[in-house]
C-alpha cells in the first residue's frame, strides 16, 4: 500500500462520509457521471482501503460527483485538510466548520465586517463567477462568506444581499437532493420577506422556480414559489419571467403541451419589457438565456421548431466566454433525438458534456444527462 493510495483513500472515505453517502451510493454517482458499467462498491472500497490508487481518469470524475477541485485530487499526496475544505454548507467536516464560524464571530466582535456596498459588489462577482465556475468552488466560497454575512443581517437591506446570497447557494446542490436545495430557497424567500424588497422578493422566488424546473426537479415546490412570485406583483419583471418560465417547465415535464405553451407566450411577453441586457451574471436573463430556457422547454414537449429557433437565437447570442451553456444547447439536441425515438440522442449529449472539462461541468448538466439516459 503506498502513501499516496493511502491518503486518497481517507480523503474519499472521509468525504463520502460527510455526504452521508454509502459506498454503494458513491459507486452509483460515478456510474452516471463517466457512463460505466464497472463502477461497483467493490471498487470505491479498494480505493478507500488504499488498496488501489484512482487513475487520472477516475480522480476527474471523482472530483466531479463529489464536487472538489480536480487541482487538489491530482496533486500527489491529497491535502487532506483542503480535500474536506472543498466540501462546503451541510457537507462540511467539522474542523473546516469551526474555522468558519470563528471568522464569523471574529466579524461580528471586531466590527470589521464588510459593508453595504462590499457585499453588493461581493454579489455581482458571485453573479459573474457562477456562469464560468464549477458548483464546488462558488459553495465553498460562499460558505465562508454566508457565515460573515449572519452576523451582519441587522438592516433590511443585508437581508436583501442575504437572500441573493442563498439563492445562488442552493444552486449549488442538486434539486433532486430533496432537501439542500429546497430549504436554501426556502431560506433565501425568508430572507427576502425580512428585506421588505419587493423585487427581490419576486425574484428570489422567480429564480428558484426556474431552476428547480428547468432541473425537473421538486416540481411542487418549484409551482409552489412560482405562483407566490406572480401574485406578489403583477408588474414585469426578471423574477416574474423566471417564475413564469419556472411554470412552463414544470406544465411540459408534466405533459401538459397546451398550459407550456401558454406560459412560454406569457413568459415572452414579461421578457419583453423585463430582459436584461447581456451582463454575464446569474441575476440576469439576457435573450440568449431566455432561448436557452425555449430550448429545453420545447425540446421536452417534442416540440422541435420552437427548440431549433431557440437553439439557433441562443448560439447566435451567446458569448463565447460561456462555453458551458454551449453545452446545454447541445445536450438539448440530444434530448430531442432521443424523445424522437433516436438512441443515437445518448451519445451525442454525452459527447458534449465530455467535451466540457470536468471541473467546469454544473449540477444541472449532470441531471440533464440523467434525464436524457432516462428517456
Amino acid at each position: 500500500m503506498s502513501s499516496d493510495a493511502a491518503a486518497v483513500g481517507q480523503t474519499i472515505r472521509e468525504l463520502r462520509t460527510a455526504l452521508g453517502w454509502s459506498q454503494a451510493r458513491l459507486a452509483a454517482e460515478l456510474h452516471q457521471a463517466a457512463d460505466r458499467d464497472t463502477v461497483t462498491r467493490e471498487m470505491i472500497s479498494r480505493w478507500e482501503h488504499g488498496r488501489r490508487c484512482p487513475g487520472p481518469y477516475w480522480l476527474r470524475h471523482l472530483a466531479t460527483v463529489l464536487q472538489v477541485p480536480i487541482e487538489v485530487l491530482e496533486r500527489s499526496g491529497v491535502d487532506r485538510r483542503g480535500f474536506l475544505t472543498a466540501a462546503a454548507g451541510t457537507a462540511i467536516a467539522p474542523l473546516v466548520a469551526s474555522d468558519l464560524v470563528e471568522t464569523g464571530f471574529a466579524a461580528r466582535i471586531n466590527g470589521a465586517g464588510p459593508s453595504l456596498d462590499d457585499w453588493e459588489q461581493l454579489v455581482d462577482v458571485y453573479g459573474r463567477d457562477y456562469m464560468t465556475a464549477g458548483a464546488a468552488e462558488i459553495q465553498r466560497r460562499l460558505a465562508a462568506d454566508l457565515v460573515v454575512l449572519q452576523q451582519q443581517t441587522d438592516s433590511p437591506h443585508m437581508w436583501a444581499v442575504a437572500a441573493r446570497l442563498a439563492t445562488l447557494y442552493a444552486k449549488t446542490f442538486p434539486g433532486s437532493d430533496g432537501n439542500r436545495a429546497v430549504r436554501w430557497y426556502r431560506h433565501a424567500a425568508e430572507f427576502a420577506d425580512r428585506s421588505g424588497d419587493l423585487d427581490t422578493r419576486v425574484w428570489v422566488r422567480g429564480r428558484a422556480a426556474i431552476a428547480l424546473g428547468y432541473e425537473g426537479a421538486s416540481l411542487g415546490i418549484a409551482d409552489t414559489l412560482a405562483q407566490q412570485a406572480i401574485e406578489l406583483d403583477d408588474r414585469p419583471s426578471l423574477g416574474r419571467v423566471n417564475a413564469v418560465m419556472g411554470r412552463a417547465h414544470t406544465a411540459a415535464l408534466r405533459g401538459d403541451r397546451g398550459t407550456a405553451l401558454t406560459l412560454l407566450d406569457e413568459g415572452r411577453r414579461a421578457f419583453d419589457h423585463a430582459g436584461s441586457d447581456d451582463a454575464e451574471s446569474d441575476y440576469a436573463v439576457p435573450w440568449w438565456r431566455f432561448q436557452v430556457f425555449t430550448s429545453l422547454m420545447a425540446a421536452r414537449l417534442g416540440e422541435d421548431r420552437i427548440a431549433l429557433d431557440a437553439q439557433a437565437e441562443a448560439a447566435r447570442h451567446l458569448p463565447p466566454s460561456l462555453p458551458r451553456f454551449r453545452t446545454h444547447l447541445q445536450m438539448h439536441q440530444g434530448l430531442m433525438l432521443v424523445r424522437s425515438g433516436d438512441q443515437s440522442g445518448v451519445d451525442v449529449a454525452r459527447a458534449a458534456l465530455d467535451e466540457l472539462p470536468p471541473e467546469k461541468h454544473s449540477l444541472t448538466l449532470r441531471m440533464l444527462m440523467d434525464e436524457i439516459t432516462a428517456a
